[in-house]
């Protein structure tokens, strides 16, 4: 039987020290160590509430969320987080705020920043602009509390950019830990990320491009699979090679569906955009030019639908390994016959794994939860110590 001392114990072997007052951007900057770090973290704070243990650490505080895209399990996971260590939630409407009035990224940030200890971003929408808007942010506030006018310095987590969504992605990892019984039982498992048709337009490269940046590093056979026209940046590539290369498991790509799914252990199978429509459809917003934003709509809709064949399956999933892989998706899903006529997914493959699904969602709280713990407390064993032995219900009996 875990306790919360099997967790504090973990924690104390593992090095994470440079995450005290630092940014969760990209999992790629994060060491081995680190990433541990927050999925025991995240498994501890499940524990203590599953075991009635309040784990408030902060007595005031702000948690700003500011979300460029439209979102309900990260935004809703965020708020939760917040909460769940004592934090209250504001939202950034920009539509609300003087953002339209010339008020700059540096004046915003730190504007909202006076009492936050945390700022959560999405912004996933544009080539090159994302990552770059929250690193804007975070040297906004860093300098902010350098000088003198932000008491604390706000830790800025990345709730999805357009290079990575490590909430999600590192969520995804703990659930495919527990599934498999431990990281140590993940080396040689191959791992599936490929597109998949749906019937909508511009999905985010973020999805599929964190899986290949994280997955890689657990030794594990990641194989991205797409119609040809839809690839990843290359960068990213790049990232899931050297990682590969560094934890003796293998980065494949294909064009074939079914190769990838072939022996699978775990499949991914999402719609995204192609890397090179993504960068054209940022340059033409930046233009202003609404009429080409709408002929590529329609161009990258025309394209989608010649390949309806890349979809999940029964017949696929009966190829997988044991024909029982683990079936992931960030949600949500398009559904066959459920939520569109023809999507990325059977309804009965996704019904049978709807229960995995919705727990693989589960974690995000909390490993978001972990991220803000280790970056605002230098200890924090010692604080997960303290609460147990405080021993405050959060729910009082």
């Amino acid at each position: 039987m875990k306790t919360l001392q099997t967790y504090i114990d973990k924690l104390n072997k593992l090095n994470f020290k440079e995450m005290y007052n630092n940014d969760f951007l990209l999992t790629w900057e994060k060491s081995d160590d680190e990433l541990e770090a927050v999925w025991t973290i995240a498994e501890a704070l499940r524990y203590m509430r599953e075991n009635n243990i309040s784990t408030k650490v902060f007595e005031s505080g702000l948690g700003i969320s500011l979300f460029r895209d439209n979102s309900t399990r990260t935004r809703f996971s965020f708020a939760s987080a917040c909460n769940l260590l004592g934090l209250e939630v504001q939202d950034l409407d920009e539509g609300k705020s003087q953002v339209a009035h010339g008020e700059t990224v540096r004046e915003t940030a730190n504007m909202v920043s006076f009492m936050a200890d945390i700022i959560g971003i999405r912004d996933d929408m544009y080539i090159g602009k994302g990552n770059a808007y929250m690193r804007e942010v975070s040297e906004a506030v860093k300098q902010g509390h350098e000088d003198g006018i932000l008491e604390q310095r706000p830790t800025i987590v990345n709730l999805q950019c357009d290079i990575d969504h490590p909430t999600q992605c590192m969520s995804d990892m703990l659930h495919i830990i527990n599934e498999f019984g431990g990281i140590e039982n993940l080396k040689g498992k191959k791992l599936a990320m490929t597109w998949a048709y749906s019937p909508s337009y511009g999905k985010p490269l973020s999805v599929p491009q964190g899986v290949i940046g994280l997955m890689t590093r657990m030794g594990m056979e990641v194989v991205l699979a797409h119609p040809e026209g839809y690839e990843v940046m290359p960068e990213v590539e790049e990232v899931a090679k050297k990682n590969a290369a560094a934890s003796g498991g293998s980065f494949k790509k294909t064009n074939s569906m079914a190769e990838a799914f072939k022996d699978a252990d775990i499949v991914y199978p999402k719609s995204w955009a192609p890397f090179a429509a993504m960068e054209k459809r940022t340059n033409l917003y930046g233009e202003g030019d609404h009429d080409g934003i709408k002929a590529l709509e329609k161009e990258l809709l025309a394209q989608n639908a010649q390949h309806k064949d890349w979809a999940c399956t029964e017949e696929l999933m009966k190829t997988t390994k044991d024909g029982k892989a683990l079936y992931l998706h960030c949600l949500p899903a398009d559904i066959t016959g459920v939520s569109c006529d023809e999507g990325e997914v059977d309804a009965t493959v996704f019904d049978r794994y709807r229960t995995p699904l919705y727990k693989e969602a589960s974690y995000k709280p909390y490993v978001i939860a972990a991220m803000m713990l280790l970056s605002k407390f230098e200890d924090p064993a010692a604080i997960l110590k303290k609460l147990e032995e405080k021993g405050t219900p959060r729910i009082l009996k």
